[in-house]
């Protein structure tokens, strides 16, 4: 496609988090901190909202990356739209307790505190991290808060964070969890890319990438990205890789504020880019 036209290695806009592009904007940034504060206050709830494509898989990979690098066990669940009994296999499983299969609710819950007693005597943090949180069922939500008891006098054996849309909040609002609620610690709200941190994010993209030349984008067609995408990285990409689509198609090396009008028109969710 277009790799050789720009000089390019690979496509530097795809959709997938991968952490290979992870562009420090200040709201993920400030969210990373959070995070690792948090954990390391031994918070035994954390909370990380924000709307679709915000980039909070990707952060939950960051923070992954950065815990294992620090020795800490982790354990992810990216799909947890379970009921309680397959919540706590699950755990078991990433827990890597290969003894607790056939166990009924109760025995599985005093297996997992036996290995999670086992980390701590050993020094070790373990942290369970929840992607697309918003989707746990509320008994779901309950058994979680029921895991978060197990404790030493000291500390918390295992600490959880949840990643979610905004739709996480309203059920956390519900009165059946509000213990739950009463227990996170910490939370913050992702958002979008600033003005300036549009172009900065498209020039680390590039970067790593591959591409070595003089800005792709022209100051129109970054101010029109950021109108059309209002900021949210997802769109970002999906509109850049249009926009390159378009520009190699006339044979031009550089982005123009139509390409970007042209890719808006063909992107379901991108608001308009604006004349301007």
């Amino acid at each position: 496609m277009y790799l050789q036209h720009f000089g390019l290695s690979e496509f530097p806009f795809r959709i997938t988090p991968d952490t290979g592009f992870a562009f420090s904007a200040q709201s993920h940034q400030e969210a990373l901190n959070t995070l690792l504060v948090a954990l390391q206050c031994g918070e035994g709830f954390v909370k990380i909202t924000g709307e679709v494509g915000t980039g909070k898989t990707l952060l939950c990979r960051r923070l992954l990356q950065t815990l294992g690098d620090g020795g800490a066990v982790t354990a992810y669940l990216p799909n947890p739209y379970l009921d309680p009994d397959t919540l706590l296999r699950a755990l078991a499983e990433e827990l890597q307790l290969g003894d607790a299969d056939g166990l009924d609710q109760f025995h599985l819950l005093k297996r997992i505190n036996l290995g999670l007693l086992d980390h701590a005597r050993q020094g070790r943090r373990v942290v369970l991290c929840i992607d697309e949180a918003q989707a746990m069922p509320l008994p779901t939500l309950e058994a979680l808060r029921l895991v978060s008891n197990l404790e030493t006098e000291k500390r918390k054996l295992l600490q959880i964070v949840l990643f979610g849309q905004p739709e996480l909040d309203e059920k956390l609002a519900d009165p059946s969890v509000r213990q739950l609620l009463q227990r996170i610690g910490f939370h913050h709200r992702l958002s979008g890319l600033g003005r300036a941190e549009v172009a900065l994010y498209l020039q680390h993209r590039l970067r790593v990438a591959g591409y070595r030349g003089e800005p792709m984008f022209s100051d129109g067609a970054v101010r029109a990205l950021r109108r059309a995408s209002r900021g949210t990285p997802r769109l970002i990409n999906i509109l850049a890789h249009k926009s390159l689509l378009s520009a190699f198609g006339e044979g031009r090396q550089s982005v123009r504020r139509r390409h970007v009008r042209g890719a808006a028109r063909d992107t379901e969710g991108a608001g308009s880019p604006g004349w301007w």
